[in-house]
């Protein structure tokens, strides 16, 4: 019986210390090696401060700042602990009750903007936790956030325009901003 039993027991001590401990440990240092900021979060600091991640949504409300992707993780918004899609299709009467609920946020927020809403305004993340929105999405936002801070809306567009990011790999997807560090610096202007 130990014949058999002694070899199991060693082999599953071996395999738990590389599996469980050498592997995660050489993998967590060469991602500290290689990706230090992404490896600890992709923290955004401001001030001395740190006011999130440029990995995860935040939700912004004020009419002065610019509105991120809604975020479909319940019960909290922009929650990393829950992630997930709202799992609602096209034609669902829920989805598209919330699209036109936002709709009409978006334009009693800025009655004069008669441009069409981009999607990624209305809709969610298949992650609920888009810190980006599109190149789209900001410009449409443009003239309320100037509008309410004060400030002249060509300034909000040089400043959308410093913050959009390119397509990955030039090709990849579309240009996009992201909303946090766009909030930051328009902070910044006051």
């Amino acid at each position: 019986m130990t014949a058999i039993l002694r070899p199991a027991v060693v082999l599953f001590i071996v395999l738990s210390a590389l599996t469980g401990l050498a592997y995660p440990l050489a993998v967590t240092g060469l991602a500290q090696l290689a990706f230090p900021a992404q490896a600890n979060g992709s923290l955004v600091v401001h001030q001395g401060r740190v006011v999130g991640s440029a990995l995860i949504g935040q939700a912004f409300a004020d009419p002065g700042h610019f509105w991120s992707r809604p975020s479909a993780t319940t019960p909290t918004p922009y929650d990393a602990a829950h992630s997930a899609g709202s799992n609602l299709g096209p034609t669902n009467p829920a989805l598209v009750a919330a699209v036109q609920a936002r709709v009409q946020a978006l334009r009693a927020a800025d009655p004069a903007n008669t441009a069409p809403v981009p999607v990624d305004l209305v809709t969610a993340s298949a992650s609920g936790l888009d810190p980006h929105i599109s190149r789209a999405a900001a410009d449409y936002q443009a003239a309320r956030v100037a509008r309410v801070r004060g400030l002249p809306e060509a300034r909000v567009r040089a400043l959308v325009a410093q913050h959009a990011e390119a397509p990955l790999l030039g090709f990849v997807g579309e240009p996009r901003v992201n909303v946090l560090r766009l909030n930051l610096a328009l902070d910044s202007e006051r």
